[in-house]
């Protein structure tokens, strides 16, 4: 089996929230985090993120930062867990692995939080419903 695509490692699980103040204080009742980063706005997104570091991977908390973003609905139907992020050392050539193997390039690459590069794919997988990932590009 070929595998062209090359992950870099596991960067972070986003987790939609309707509000990161309030997670970040639900959370802490059960995690106990190592750093937790300052609310960053990631304009491109229409949201507002926070990382957690537990270990590794990150846990990144996303909340809308205004009606018509994008995660808007799901936040207000109580949230959860929205995606994988794998840190990729070239963005436009993991997206041309996943394009050819079948994936739907949702989020063509855009300045993400840090102003790193990010892009959306969906799977289409099938059996695994693990579908949503996001690629970060390296510094």
């Amino acid at each position: 089996m070929c595998n062209t695509t090359i992950f870099v490692k596991l960067h972070h699980i986003g987790i939609v929230v309707g509000n990161i103040k309030q997670s970040i204080g639900e959370l802490k009742n059960y995690l106990n985090f190592e750093t937790t980063s300052t609310i960053m706005p990631v304009g491109s997104q229409k949201v507002n993120i926070c990382l957690l570091k537990i270990g590794d991977p990150f846990l990144e908390l996303i909340e809308p930062a205004s009606p018509d973003s994008a995660i808007s609905e799901f936040a207000r139907s109580g949230g959860g867990i929205h995606h994988l992020c794998f840190e990729v050392k070239d963005i436009e050539v993991e997206l041309e692995s996943f394009a050819k193997k079948g994936a739907t390039i949702l989020v063509n690459p855009v300045r993400g939080f840090d102003e790193r590069r990010i892009a959306f794919v969906d799977l289409n997988t099938k059996n695994t419903k693990c579908g949503l990932v996001e690629l970060l590009e390296m510094r």
